[in-house]
């Protein structure tokens, strides 16, 4: 296919948001029209890309390579692979939603301009196949994202946005460093020239084992504060919590992808043997933070924070597939990173309608909802049903695949991260429970049902769950070559002393009087 649609993927929200910022402030009709087809052209690209991708191939597809600083080897070069796929799809479909279903009630033309430079950053850094053009995306998502959070959050906004801001630059700094590092040094296999592109450097650069460990780690810093991994996690709760509830949807949704993306393409991809030597250092952390996230939400007493710090233990399951260094566990965490942007996306939506109707997100202030509002109760349940990891429903899939596909690289680890499913179940329900039952108080018993406008925004969200919950194998079956290639290079590229695991096969016993 000639025509450049991942090019298009991301000059579209764009151009939709230098459209906006160009139009007059009265003419709020038009701006919102124009930031709504800017983001549905999106959307409609990424759905084609989804449907045109070639399932069973390993490789990038839709390759688009054009060179842009040719003195220093930068390339416009763009690719999308089963681990990015589902991805940009997830960043096409989530930004119309969130533009046509949630009020930011002021400053309208700002906010989508803001939000459709957002999405083009964001879906710039996941098909980014060039170091330099990857660092562009990656720092432009957070210029966006700081002013959502400053100009439209609640009371604690701007020290959230200011946090937010200076833990990712100085993550950024790390990166950038690391980033420079590895295209000079780099330059040695490509006949002296300096390259910045992904793909050359990784077929023709060889580093010293200890070089490799040191820019392994310039990168991981960055994507370690992304995700964010324990300890660098502080900044998340509070950006959620005082991040309007659009800015919360697209944070949970795709912004933290890019850590846990970034992890995967330019961390393990790129240095394979400094990945495996530093395993038990992040398998470690994963764990750590998937217990004490959960134990953290357990404590909170804002159903927002309650849901933010859900994501802290959430995408510890994904670091903790990525580090296992399997096929299931990294599959499983591409899987996961799918999931999570869906369910908890769904459930800051629900959290923003509670506090749209009650103007109060303190769970001792809220009882007995179920009563007044049956059907709104029905879709928190389902949506926080997902999100504990119920099977049939689109939790299940990921984390199940995390867990049994890294029992044989990483038993312990396995074992103690099994209980932030219990304590997931914990947490969750027991909110549920002090805010859905008992008999509403006085000032709960208005509590509006779910409106028509705000079920069908929420159907998407529904559909995916209970999609992928039943039947995950179209996602898996394009997801799974790209990452059985990457666990090939891994092999090839890693030190000789590491042999991976076999999976682990359960024995059953042969009945009495068989072979």
């Amino acid at each position: 296919m000639n025509f450049p649609i991942l090019t298009v993927l991301v000059l579209s929200p764009a151009a939709g948001a230098l459209a906006v910022a160009l139009l007059a402030q009265r003419r709020l009709e038009l701006v919102k029209l124009t930031a709504l087809l800017s983001s549905v052209l999106t959307a409609g690209l990424s759905l084609w890309v989804l449907f045109a991708f070639e399932k069973g191939v390993p490789g990038f597809q839709f390759e688009s390579i054009h060179t842009w600083i040719e003195p220093w080897g930068i390339s416009w070069h763009l690719g999308v692979d089963g681990i990015s796929l589902f991805l940009v799809v997830l960043t096409g479909l989530l930004f119309p939603l969130v533009i046509v279903g949630i009020d930011p009630h002021h400053g309208h033309k700002r906010y989508l301009s803001w939000m459709l430079l957002l999405q083009a950053g964001v879906m710039g850094s996941f098909i980014s196949l060039d170091l330099f053009l990857f660092f562009v995306f990656f720092e432009i998502v957070l210029v966006p994202m700081y002013f959502l959070i400053g100009g439209w959050g609640y009371e604690g906004r701007v020290y959230a946005a200011t946090k937010f801001f200076l833990f990712t630059m100085i993550g950024s700094a790390f990166m950038l460093v690391g980033m420079i590092a590895t295209a000079v040094l780099a330059k040695a296999g490509e006949g002296g020239a300096v390259t910045f592109d992904l793909i050359k450097i990784t077929e023709h650069a060889s580093f010293a084992a200890s070089t490799g460990r040191w820019l392994f780690f310039a990168f991981a810093v960055a994507f370690a504060v992304k995700v964010p991994l324990f300890p660098l996690h502080t900044w998340l709760p509070d950006a959620h919590t005082q991040a309007p509830t659009g800015g919360s949807v697209i944070l949970a949704g795709v912004l933290l992808k890019m850590g846990t993306y970034g992890l995967l393409r330019f961390g393990v991809f790129l240095f394979p043997e400094a990945a495996v030597w530093s395993r038990p250092l992040f398998l470690t952390l994963a764990v750590i933070g998937i217990i004490w996230g959960a134990i953290a939400a357990t404590m909170q007493k804002d159903l927002k924070r309650v849901v933010a710090y859900s994501s802290v233990a959430h995408l510890g399951f994904i670091v903790l597939g990525t580090f296992a260094l399997t096929s299931g566990g990294i599959t499983g965490g591409v899987v996961q990173n799918i999931s999570h942007g869906v369910s908890t996306g769904a459930l800051f939506i629900l959290v923003g309608m509670i506090y749209e109707r009650r103007h109060t997100r303190e769970i001792s202030n809220l009882k007995g909802l179920q009563a007044v509002a049956p059907v709104f109760a029905g879709v928190f349940t389902l949506v926080m049903l997902s999100s504990i990891g119920v099977p049939g429903l689109n939790g299940f899939v990921g984390e199940f695949m995390i867990l049994i596909g890294s029992f044989g690289s990483a038993r312990w680890w396995v074992v103690v991260a099994a209980s932030g499913v219990i304590l997931a179940a914990l947490y969750l329900l027991w909110a549920y429970q002090r805010v859905f039952h008992t008999e509403p108080d006085e000032e709960n018993q208005h509590f509006a049902e779910l409106k028509w406008r705000e079920g069908m925004l929420l159907l998407p969200f529904i559909a995916a769950i209970v999609f992928v919950g039943v039947y995950p194998k179209p996602m898996i079956d394009r997801i799974q070559p790209s990452v059985d290639a990457l666990i090939t290079h891994i092999e090839e590229q890693k030190d000789v002393n590491w042999t991976p695991p076999e999976p682990a096969v359960v024995e059953v016993p042969a009945e009495e009087g068989e072979g």
